[in-house]
């Protein structure tokens, strides 16, 4: 079974990815969101190429040859587009074989636990810990994750003492029964990240992510040996190479790559691997509600070294309103604070027409490659 063709369809947030095999078989995937019009750019220059007229069922053939042939990007763009083949390809065996991706992985679709997670800072404490109490009432979430300092900044706040002032807030307005996560998004020194880290620990949260410029490994390390919490990263590591450092280093307690960032699941079953074998749990980054989460289900649903929770983004459409209209159905249903893996071939979900019908549409055929 040959890959006949290779269509995307693009925004500035969003891009999917069909697959279309030489018997007419298909399957559906997305490359990483934001940028997408250009990813898909990459994906018809530098992946198609390569995939077109090969063996579609051979994934993790493809997704070595890929960034070998082309070496002299070994960037994140590249590892963006290829997330687009080799979910599309994903999908495409699912319902060839009639399972859904879980099930394809040994796993089985079954309800997962999430966290619900905030992607602000430019909100109050009293005003997310309200946001948040609210939502605990009405979905029955039992775990949430909010934003502490500022994105990349250097020891700053958000504002002068929001840090100091939101984490005891929240754990207030939550309770004890509730499991609180915190994301720094590269924001500290490790001394800062570590003055903060004891704060975390005295109002008992169990996850600290990213506190230190992620890229600066050796500086995140120094904040894991010294915290007695979980020290959480790796949602924008893209190179495998890395990965291995993260993990023989132990620079985190628990791993986060994100499907899509890394280059697909193929790649992202690597790193879990990696992981377990180390010992560390798995949690990846999924901070949106396009396919990423979905995805991102089907993997927890069948790897060993899954940890307790799915990250699951509460923002609604005054936040991310290229979300909207994604889908026909809705495939992220909370029930008791928990999600459902989809049964249905493949990914389990169709996506919406009209959306398709007004997105920027792109094609690359092995009669024209």
């Amino acid at each position: 079974m040959k890959i006949e063709s290779l269509e995307t369809f693009s925004t500035e947030f969003v891009g999917f990815v069909r697959v279309r095999a030489d018997d007419g078989a298909e399957g559906w995937g997305q490359m990483s969101p934001y940028n997408a019009d250009i990813t898909a750019q990459v994906f018809h220059r530098q992946v198609a190429p390569w995939a077109l007229g090969a063996d579609a069922l051979d994934i993790d053939g493809l997704v070595d040859l890929i960034p070998e042939r082309e070496h002299k990007f070994p960037g994140s763009y590249l590892r963006r587009a290829l997330a687009g083949l080799d979910t599309a390809l994903w999908d495409l065996r699912g319902k060839l074989e009639g399972k859904p991706v879980c099930a394809l992985l040994g796993g089985t679709p079954r309800p997962i636990r999430v966290y619900a997670s905030s992607m602000r800072r430019d909100i109050t404490p009293e005003a997310e810990a309200s946001r948040l109490a609210r939502l605990r009432d009405d979905f029955g979430y039992d775990a949430f994750k909010f934003r502490v300092g500022c994105e990349c900044g250097h020891d700053r706040d958000e504002w002068p003492g929001r840090t100091e002032a939101i984490i005891p807030a929240v754990r207030q307005a939550l309770g004890d029964s509730v499991a609180l996560l915190v994301d720094a998004n590269s924001g500290f020194t490790p001394a800062r990240a570590i003055e903060v880290g004891r704060l975390l620990e005295h109002h008992g949260i169990c996850h600290f992510e990213e506190p230190c410029p992620y890229w600066e490994l050796e500086q995140t390390k120094q904040v894991t040996d010294a915290l007695g919490i979980d020290v959480t990263g790796g949602e924008q590591d893209c190179d495998l190479a890395v990965w291995r450092r993260i993990v023989d280093m132990r620079v985190v307690d628990v791993v986060q790559p994100d499907i899509c960032y890394l280059g697909g699941l193929t790649r992202t079953i690597r790193v879990a691997r990696m992981a377990d074998a180390a010992g560390l749990p798995c949690t990846p980054h999924s901070a949106n509600l396009s396919m990423v989460t979905l995805f991102t289900m089907h993997l927890l649903g069948a790897i060993s070294n899954a940890g307790p929770y799915l990250e699951f983004s509460i923002e609604g459409p005054d936040y991310y309103p290229w979300q909207e209209g994604l889908f026909l159905g809705h495939p992220y249903r909370i029930d008791g604070g928990k999600a459902t893996i989809p049964e249905a071939p493949g990914w389990g979900v169709e996506l919406n027409p009209e959306w398709l019908g007004a997105a920027q549409y792109q094609i690359s055929e092995l009669d024209g490659r």
